[in-house]
């Protein structure tokens, strides 16, 4: 039988040594901190040489493995990793998955200045030239080519995702729109008109049928549907973003699906929480947040408003699953009291110099409500901003009308406020014509429009985010966040690993300039709000689970400020998402430097 621990003794034969030759797991946490104590000052004190770009992963990866077999990281995280390891080197196995054995060979090859990061997977097989061997022009345009090389790489990876305002594209959704209209025996005026789109929004079990003679569903698709039809889960796709999808499901279209259509394993969470998902899948605690109905706040200068609590359609992993039961449901929009004792608090909270007008989407409103509440919030003068938060750019884009954006425009004053729109694109295949008229409108009022990423497994493959950001760029809009799923147990079918969100921020958003990369990796800590992703000060690696999963302090963002416990959050197994990957066709070797990002 093979030794399924091999590969990872051999990536350190010394930390094995160390683990079975202790008669003890607290024998075995001293020798080992001894070990890398002594290594560590080894390099420090320069009596051992080593590359700068392998002890850059070799100091982290000491960090990393200090925190772990620390004791009082072993109590916050309530298990033992240590414990694991020593027992499969003095008994031959421990109860924990393959996925546990992986991270651990990785970063002991980290730690033996081994890391399995180069070549890139950008640069495989092309040489690094010598730059210190050449100066001036000749070095100049040496360095150059080189870059032209590196980009001509990159190019490889971003073609894989086509635009929805390519040529060939835009010519697939004219026949999609058609057979959508044929459907309803309706004419492009019709298809133009943004109450049309919400008068056909697909949400129920009926609904399916006519889904069918649009697009083909696959099994899974069909059954889940039905199955949160029947039980009251969330779901819809207005006719716009139908047509989208490709007539036979195929990779190009894959996330556009995941967007809307529920996985079984999302509706058979949200059905065993029927009666408590108000509580359940609150993940960001709004209950506790909430200073008075419709609003949120979780810091000092600028708090949330939800006028309307639905939309035309419903992104599966929505963060207000818990209280949205249907596209447009019909107790979506606050009673005008409510909505005036809210905005009556924005004007009594001086402190507040931004509002984030959000839901459900606030644009699913008529003309007249929404000036009614731009203007009550436009009084304000210690309001500097407001900001709009929609989807409708890109669900129903129709109903970004002229009359619409001049309303926003009026509102927009030089010196005094601004209002910006925030939007959230999560592939390049969203992309359409009528969307890029929308933002245009939008911008013509001199109006910002900036784009919250969530990112998801179905948007996480190479260089996909950079094609998102390409393809954005292209009609008006500027990245913002990005979004990390975070840990709502209902979508962890969704979910990515902190250490991909990372790696994709350094190895491919950055190969871009900066306009196109001007988003803040974030993750949402419950209660409290948006921590940093890429600052090292601000999260920490401190335990890895028996199943595999990492175990992630997070230092909230009052760190410094006040006294705030940290959160603890439970990431998924890398090894776990590089095998969905491979399943969606992907070579997990171009994947392999995420094993050494903590």
């Amino acid at each position: 039988m093979v030794n399924r621990w091999q590969n990872c003794w051999d990536a350190s034969a010394e930390i094995y040594t160390l683990l079975k030759e202790s008669d003890t797991v607290d024998g075995a946490r001293e020798k080992l901190i001894h070990q890398l104590e002594a290594l560590e000052w080894s390099y420090r004190r320069d009596f051992v040489q080593i590359k700068s770009w392998d002890y850059i992963v070799l100091k982290e990866a000491v960090r990393c493995f200090k925190n772990i077999i620390s004791p009082r990281n072993e109590r916050l995280a309530d298990t033992s990793a240590l414990e694991h390891l020593w027992k499969a080197a003095v008994e031959g196995d421990s109860d924990v998955s393959d996925d546990f054995i992986i991270e651990f060979e990785h970063l002991f090859k980290a730690i033996k200045g081994h890391a399995d990061i180069y070549p890139s997977t950008l640069m495989n097989g092309i040489e690094y030239p010598d730059f210190e061997q050449y100066k001036g022009r000749e070095a100049g345009k040496m360095r150059s080519d080189f870059l032209d090389i590196m980009g001509q790489e990159m190019e490889k990876f971003i073609k894989r995702y086509p635009s929805g305002l390519d040529p060939e594209i835009l010519k697939k959704r004219e026949e999609n729109k058609e057979r959508i209209l044929d459907l309803f025996s309706a004419t492009q005026e019709n298809w133009d008109d943004w109450k049309w789109q919400f008068r056909h929004v697909f949400k129920k079990k009926d609904d399916i049928e006519n889904l069918k003679k649009v697009i083909k569903l696959t099994e899974d698709e069909e059954t889940a549907m039905k199955l949160a039809c029947e039980n009251g889960v969330p779901f819809g796709v207005t006719p716009h973003y139908l047509h989208l999808m490709d007539f036979e499901p195929n990779g190009n279209d894959y996330a556009v699906r995941r967007q809307v259509f529920p996985p079984l394993s999302y509706v058979e969470n949200m059905i065993a929480h029927k009666e408590d998902r108000e509580h359940a899948f609150d993940f960001m605690r709004e209950h506790d947040t909430s200073p008075l109905n419709l609003i949120t706040r979780r810091y000092p200068k600028v708090a949330i408003i939800k006028p309307y609590d639905s939309c035309p359609q419903i992104c599966v992993y929505c963060q207000r699953n818990w209280e949205i039961t249907e596209p447009l449901m019909d107790s979506a929009e606050a009673p005008k009291g409510s909505l005036d004792d809210a905005l009556d608090w924005f004007a009594e909270h001086e402190q507040m110099m931004d509002v984030l007008v959000t839901g459900g989407d606030p644009l699913v409103m008529n003309d007249n409500k929404v000036e009614y509440i731009v203007r009550r919030l436009s009084e304000e003068p210690h309001l500097r901003s407001i900001r709009i938060a929609t989807r409708i750019p890109i669900t129903v884009p129709q109903r970004i009308t002229l009359e619409l954006c001049e309303i926003f425009g009026s509102y927009y004053e030089v010196g005094k406020q601004t209002i910006c729109m925030v939007t959230h694109f999560s592939h390049p295949y969203e992309m359409t014509m009528e969307t890029a008229v929308a933002i245009q409108r939008i911008k013509k009022q001199g109006i910002h429009v900036y784009n919250q990423h969530v990112y998801s497994f179905a948007g996480s493959r190479r260089f996909e985010s950079v094609a998102l950001r390409i393809a954005m760029k292209q009609i008006g809009v500027d990245p913002y966040y990005t979004f990390n799923m975070k840990g709502k147990t209902e979508i962890e079918d969704y979910a990515v690993p902190v250490a991909r969100v990372l790696q994709e921020r350094k190895e491919e958003a950055r190969l871009l300039p900066g306009v196109f990369r001007s988003d803040e990796p974030v993750f949402n800590v419950p209660f409290l709000g948006k921590n940093h992703l890429r600052a090292w000060q601000d999260h920490e690696l401190i335990s890895i689970l028996p199943e595999g999963g990492r175990v992630y302090s997070f230092h909230p963002w009052e760190k410094n400020i006040n006294r705030v416990k940290p959160y603890l959050y439970v990431d998924v197994p890398i090894k776990t998402y590089l095998e969905k990957l491979e399943k969606r066709g992907e070579n997990p070797r171009d994947y392999r430097s995420i094993w050494y990002y903590y």
